[in-house]
């Protein structure tokens, strides 16, 4: 809104700067300002055209993502989705994998918490307090104590593709797909509608690129780690 000047003063806004001509968007260039994976969110690393790729993990609504691939790319999001302010718990039967991170924030109570598989208790989130589960627990994770809900998302990582994939992918609004082998490229293919072309790089991504993807919808996206995640989780790697 334009504030009318009368005089040679405009009381209570400074002096008077350079005049610069009014910033318009005219609707055919709405698009252009479209973040690629969401609105808002966790940074999870650049798409094929180097753009910024947002994804949306902390939601109002119930949202459960699967990522089929390696621990790297799920701490990497974990440290991501804290620095935004989100609390993070991790069900895991590895703990010694995460500890790192758990210090990094500073310990227990600073944002990431560990629990043992099966025994994570209620969270009790708010649109003040998100909070991001992430379900470390092998190829045959069994049912969480805690679902999505408001405020809370749930993050399930499976390190291939395992005969409980397809029912967890089925109900995912997200799923991120690493490398993976020729055959369950086609599985995966198939699951999620993708095209041929899409199907056949799956077994030949390189390290710290991931599919995301739903039915309808689909991305590769590179993590560029900043230093201080290299320093703390490594170069990134598929394969744990």
């Amino acid at each position: 809104m334009s504030v009318p000047v009368r005089g040679r003063g405009r009381l209570g806004f400074g002096l008077p700067g350079v005049r610069r001509p009014m910033l318009t968007v005219r609707p055919e260039q709405l698009a252009s300002l479209a973040l690629p994976v969401g609105d808002d969110g966790v940074v999870i690393g650049v798409d094929e055209e180097g753009r910024p790729a947002v994804l949306g993990i902390v939601r109002p609504t119930p949202y459960d993502v699967t990522l089929i691939g390696g621990l790297w790319t799920a701490q990497v999001l974990a440290l991501r989705a804290a620095a935004t302010g989100a609390r993070i718990v991790v069900e895991t039967g590895r703990a010694a994998a995460w500890e790192g991170l758990v210090r990094a924030a500073g310990g227990d109570g600073c944002g990431i918490a560990l629990h043992e598989v099966g025994r994570v208790p209620p969270q009790g989130p708010s649109a003040g307090s998100p909070v991001v589960v992430v379900r470390d627990c092998g190829t045959r994770p069994p049912r969480g104590r805690v679902a999505a809900g408001p405020w809370q998302s749930v993050v399930t990582l499976l390190p291939y593709l395992s005969p409980v994939a397809s029912g967890l992918m089925e109900k995912s609004s997200l799923v991120g797909i690493q490398r993976v082998s020729p055959g369950e490229a086609e599985q995966i293919g198939h699951l999620m509608r993708l095209g041929s072309g899409e199907t056949r790089s799956l077994p030949t991504l390189t390290d710290g690129v991931t599919l995301w993807c739903t039915r309808r919808d689909r991305r590769f996206v590179m993590i560029h780690p900043t230093d201080a995640e290299s320093g703390l989780l490594g170069s990134a790697r598929r394969m744990d």
